[in-house]
């Protein structure tokens, strides 16, 4: 394989998987470089790429409803290697896109290596890339080789930045008391796929949800290490620790709302809080609980989550965590089309962009992939419309977004983004705010089209 046609791609999960992907299918050689099995991570447990380590969902796939569902289906359009190994292994999640976690790695890994234009290395790039390799694309992901942080940072001159993210807990099916859980989607919706009854469902009363709260609020939690103790969370994916430290409340507002559910059981009472557990693999064996990403230590975790009704002798196959996340100040740092100003045979991708989610780092996986390929190819890189999901995350990752200080001219408040339709340029002319959400759609879609026909 030609060095000066090959593009290497350094990571092997979601967002470096679907760079090797789109490389490949634009007739462009490409190496993959995957650190595990030889270093593994603190979160990974498998060497399979594209290994989901938080959660086992996608969330909405609501195109007309939801950015995210918006960012679904645009990559679909893209063949998406990610989104059609999450649709050819989903399993029920009322509204959401979930997915069996094995199988989806191993779809993803047997694609790639059925690609006759992808070649696997499984090795971790310690430091900066070497010289020779003119076309490269970082995405390591936010848990990336401490060496290459510390290379990127010194070639940069600049502080990498960090968040913490947490782990929710998976429980084993049939430890759940089934006498008190129930099957049940909210509002009976059965999204793709599903029944209505996709969720389990656990109810509290006033007082064990309050009691709850209390324990949650003692509960004893991992220490953080002196270098770490001034780093933030990321406020889409909060322990629920810290979440019920914010008020009583918090949770009933949040993972534990009890809105659009009805308890089998006893139909005539509603239950002050509820917390879900969705199907974690295809079997049914395995359940996660909903929005639960937790910092508790373990002994404390599994005595807190018993006092939940339904799971007083729960078995646990995975017990939450927290796990510390690094990103780029990426419009200070990077190009348009991801490139790094200080050296631009340098692309980043994924969540080490300052994107947060499985999807939106996926989809930038996507966009580097295609502007490598192109670069390669002696194209432009082609950028996506800023109507779009994939336009409007490129544009807040490269500082086209709202994020600069008017008066110093430099990037002083950038944080992680999930897709949202607060980052879509104004509907003109206007739309009524209950028709503004398909709006958006309807007109991302058509700009998207218009883009992939040129």
């Amino acid at each position: 394989m030609s060095e000066q046609k090959t593009i290497h791609v350094i990571g092997g999960g979601l967002a470096g998987s679907e760079a090797a992907w789109q490389i490949a299918r634009a007739g462009v050689p490409v190496i993959l470089h995957e650190m595990r099995p030889e270093r593994m991570t603190e979160a990974h447990e498998t060497e399979g790429l594209a290994e989901l380590v938080c959660s086992n969902s996608f969330r909405s796939d609501d195109v007309q409803a939801s950015a995210v569902g918006l960012l679904h289906e645009e990559m679909r359009c893209c063949d998406s290697l990610i989104l059609a190994a999450a649709d050819a292994n989903k399993v029920p999640a009322g509204g959401a896109l979930a997915m069996d976690r094995e199988a989806f790695s191993a779809h993803v890994t047997a694609a790639l290596a059925a690609e006759p234009l992808v070649t696997l290395v499984r090795g971790e790039i310690a430091g900066l890339p070497p010289e020779e390799w003119n076309n490269v694309i970082v995405a390591t992901g936010p848990l990336t080789s401490p060496t290459l942080t510390a290379a990127i940072g010194k070639l940069t001159g600049a502080e990498h930045l960090a968040f913490f993210d947490a782990i929710a807990p998976i429980v084993y099916a049939d430890s759940v008391d089934m006498e008190k859980a129930w099957f049940q989607s909210r509002y009976d919706k059965p999204g793709p796929g599903g029944t209505g009854k996709d969720y389990l469902n656990c109810p509290m009363d006033q007082d064990q949800y309050e009691a709850f709260i209390a324990d949650l609020c003692t509960g004893e939690v991992t220490e953080f290490h002196e270098w770490e103790r001034n780093t933030p969370y990321f406020e889409g994916c909060l322990p629920i620790e810290v979440m019920a430290e914010r008020g009583l409340e918090t949770l009933r507002y949040g993972p534990m709302k009890p809105v659009g559910l009805t308890n089998a059981h006893q139909p005539d009472i509603k239950a002050h809080a509820v917390v879900q557990l969705r199907q974690d693999n295809a079997q049914g064996t395995l359940y996660n609980l909903v929005g639960f990403q937790t910092k508790l230590k373990h002994g404390a975790q599994t005595q807190v989550l018993r006092t939940i009704p339904g799971l007083e002798n729960a078995r646990f196959a995975r017990l939450g965590g927290i796990h510390r996340n690094t990103f780029l100040n990426s419009p200070e740092l990077l190009d348009g089309s991801c490139r790094l100003k200080a050296q631009p045979r340098l692309r980043f991708a994924g969540q080490i962009t300052g994107v947060e989610g499985y999807v939106e780092s996926a989809a930038m996986g996507l966009l580097s992939g295609r502007f490598a390929a192109a670069e390669r190819l002696g194209q432009a890189p082609k950028l996506p419309p800023p109507t779009t999901s994939m336009g409007t995350l490129l544009g807040h990752i490269t500082g086209t977004a709202r994020h600069r200080d008017l008066k110093e001219g430099k990037v002083v408040d950038f944080q992680p983004m999930n897709a949202n339709f607060g980052l879509f340029p104004i509907l003109t002319p206007r739309v009524k705010k209950k028709l503004r959400k398909a709006a958006y759609a309807e007109r991302a879609l058509a700009d998207l089209d218009a883009w992939l026909a040129v």
